[in-house]
């Protein structure tokens, strides 16, 4: 499995990008194959600030619905429009096309706290 160096990740397998204070986040490749085909993003959050780990959205596989995991407390700046037609991009292409949220990070240092790829890598095995 694929587990990009230049990201960081959570317990609960959502991965951010850092750019300034803007993070991207998305859930693992782990966390894709687990789910099994997704078949629906559902995030309502856009623009309200929220704590770490709250939860900011779900994702609908065909067996399951999982609750979707804020890494860091921020505000969320935008949705992913391309999940509404094709939600699959989160299956076909995890750590790109297949983002969720783009968010204003509250404290940068934050993000530095969460796990390494290869903690990561060993959290899943």
């Amino acid at each position: 499995m694929n587990f990009p160096d230049t990201l960081r990740y959570t317990k609960d397998h959502e991965w951010i990008r850092l750019e300034g204070n803007v993070a991207t986040i998305g859930i693992t490749e782990f966390a894709q194959s687990e789910l099994g085909d997704i078949v629906y993003v559902e995030i309502e959050t856009k623009g309200k600030k929220l704590a770490a780990e709250a939860v900011f959205g779900t994702v609908e596989a065909v067996k399951t619905v999982s609750d979707l995991f804020l890494p860091v407390a921020g505000t969320i700046d935008e949705v992913n429009p391309a999940l509404e037609g094709q939600p699959e991009l989160v299956n076909s292409d995890p750590y790109g096309e297949g983002w969720m949220i783009k968010m204003t990070v509250d404290n940068i240092a934050d993000v530095d706290q969460l796990m390494s790829a290869d903690a990561y890598k060993n959290l899943v095995g």
